[in-house]
């Protein structure tokens, strides 16, 4: 989808160009609001993308969870296609794995998408309405295809879009979260669009 890739381009343009500054402190307002959802309070077990430059930063929502005794899950990618959710028992052990992105080396404990109480997804942009822009792998479409219920984007309120191109093999989020905001819908069906 050309609509896609030009906005997937310009949009990370704009990721990159955000300020240290803005990351940081709105990166700590979002995990703040991650923290005080009732659905992480009440999660047993969620799944925490690890955070790259200039995308929302989820470590203190990652200590947070083991801390407290959660069973805390990261993605590590199989192939071109295939993530898997995999529990981690601490930050430490993790190592560079597809596209840069820490990741556990081992595979011990895996969790399907729709056994997880909380799943927290990064973005290129997103809507406030549930629409999502990834940087166009696919992996949490094909994750969360059909059980996206329990997950929330993250995203900064400078990324919001209304303008994103969804396809049929692409999942709306019942909840995006932002610095200023949590933005929530419900899913009528799985994969199709959100009432309010």
């Amino acid at each position: 989808m050309d609509g896609k890739k030009e906005l997937r381009k310009t949009m990370t343009g704009i990721q990159q160009a955000l300020p240290e500054e803005y990351t940081a402190q709105a990166s700590a307002a979002i995990q703040r609001k991650v923290l005080s959802l009732p659905e992480y309070q009440r999660a047993k077990s969620i799944f925490v993308y690890i955070g790259m430059p200039k995308e929302p930063a989820t470590l203190a929502i990652n200590h947070h969870a083991l801390e407290h005794g959660k069973r805390v899950y990261v993605p590590k990618c199989q192939g071109r296609s295939e993530m898997l959710a995999v529990r981690i028992s601490g930050l430490s052990g993790l190592l560079p794995g597809a596209y840069g992105i820490p990741e556990p080396a081992e595979c011990a404990e895996t969790i399907p998408a729709d056994k997880l109480d909380l799943t927290l997804v990064p973005c290129v942009c997103a809507s406030k309405d549930g629409k999502r822009l990834g940087h166009g792998g696919g992996y949490y479409d094909r994750f969360l295809a059909g059980h996206a219920e329990n997950a929330a984007c993250l995203c900064f309120e400078r990324m919001l879009r209304d303008d994103i191109p969804m396809g049929d093999e692409d999942v709306f989020l019942p909840r995006v979260i932002t610095e200023n905001d949590v933005f929530v819908h419900r899913i009528s069906a799985p994969n199709t669009v959100f009432h309010p």
